[in-house]
C-alpha cells in the first residue's frame, strides 16, 4: 500500500544512477521500528539495511515532501472507508510540550513555565477522527496562540474545505479575529466549566488529546531526540503513517 505512494527509483524514472540495492519494504519497516521503539539510528538491528541508508531515505523523503504526501493519501483512504468525505471540513488544534534530549540544540529549545518542561512543543491539527492534518514543532517557550498561526495558515492553504476549528482556552483572544480575517477559519473555544470537579471529557477537545496519546505512545516521540525541528515533525508524521496504515490493513 505504501510502496505505490513512494516516488519511483531514479534508475527506473530515467534519471540515471544504479538500481536500488535494498527493498523499500525493509526501509519503511526500519523507520517504523525506530519510531515505535525509540532506538538510535546507529542501533538499528542488523536485519535492516545499514542505518546510514535508512537515514538517507528518511531525510530525502522528508525534504521532498513525500512523508506528508504519504500521510495525506492514507488519511483520505481511512476517511473514505468510514463513509466520510476525503477532505475534512472541521479540525481540532492543540499543543504538547515534550522534554528535549541533549542532542537538541539550545537555539531550538525553550522552557514551558506552565508545564515545567525544557524542550520543544509540537502544535498539531487533526480531523474529527483524530487523524493528523499538520504538525509544527517550535521551542517549548512559544505560546499556544503564537504557535497556532503557522498551523492555521497551513490548514487554510492545504485544506480549503476546513472552515471550523475547535481549540481550548489557551487559544482565546486576538487569535480568533486573526484566524477569521486572515485565513477564513472560525475558531471556536471549548472551555472547561468552572463548576466541574475532577476529570471530565470535553466535547471535540478529547479527539486531539487522543491523538497526542497515540503519538506519545511511540518511544521516539515520547521525547524530542532530533537535532532539527523538521525531523521531529517527520517522526510525528511517520507515527501517524504507521497508525493509519494499520487501520487500513487490519482484518475485518
Amino acid at each position: 500500500m505504501i510502496d505505490a505512494l513512494l516516488p519511483d527509483p531514479a534508475s527506473l524514472s530515467g534519471a540515471g544512477g544504479r538500481p536500488e540495492k535494498h527493498c523499500r519494504r525493509d526501509i519503511v519497516d526500519a523507520i517504523f521500528y525506530l519510531v515505535d521503539n525509540g532506538t538510535k539510528w546507529r542501533s538499528l538491528p542488523a536485519d535492516f539495511p545499514p542505518w546510514s541508508t535508512v537515514y538517507k531515505y528518511f531525510a530525502s523523503w522528508e525534504a521532498a515532501g513525500i512523508t506528508e504526501h504519504l500521510l495525506d493519501c492514507l488519511r483520505d483512504r481511512v476517511r473514505l472507508a468510514q463513509g466520510r468525505a476525503a477532505t475534512p471540513t472541521a479540525a481540532v488544534v492543540d499543543s504538547q510540550s515534550v522534554k528535549a534530549a541533549e542532542t537538541v540544540a539550545a537555539g531550538s529549545r525553550g522552557y514551558d513555565a506552565g508545564k515545567k518542561i525544557n524542550g520543544r512543543k509540537r502544535h498539531i491539527a487533526v480531523d474529527t477522527l483524530g487523524l493528523l492534518l499538520c504538525v509544527i514543532v517550535t521551542a517549548a517557550s512559544v505560546q499556544d496562540r503564537d504557535g497556532a498561526h503557522p498551523v492555521l495558515q497551513r490548514l487554510g492553504t492545504c485544506f480549503g474545505r476546513v472552515r471550523l476549528v475547535w481549540a481550548d482556552g489557551g487559544y482565546a483572544g486576538k487569535l480568533l479575529d486573526w484566524a477569521k480575517a486572515t485565513v477564513g477559519l472560525t475558531l471556536q473555544i471549548v472551555k472547561r466549566s468552572d463548576d466541574t470537579k475532577g476529570f471530565h471529557v470535553l466535547p471535540r477537545r478529547w479527539v486531539v488529546e487522543w491523538t497526542l496519546a497515540w503519538i506519545t505512545a511511540h518511544r521516539r516521540c515520547a521525547r524530542d531526540y532530533e537535532r532539527l525541528p523538521p525531523h521531529h515533525e517527520a517522526m510525528v508524521r511517520w507515527t501517524m503513517i504507521r497508525i493509519t496504515s494499520q487501520r487500513l490493513t487490519k482484518p475485518v
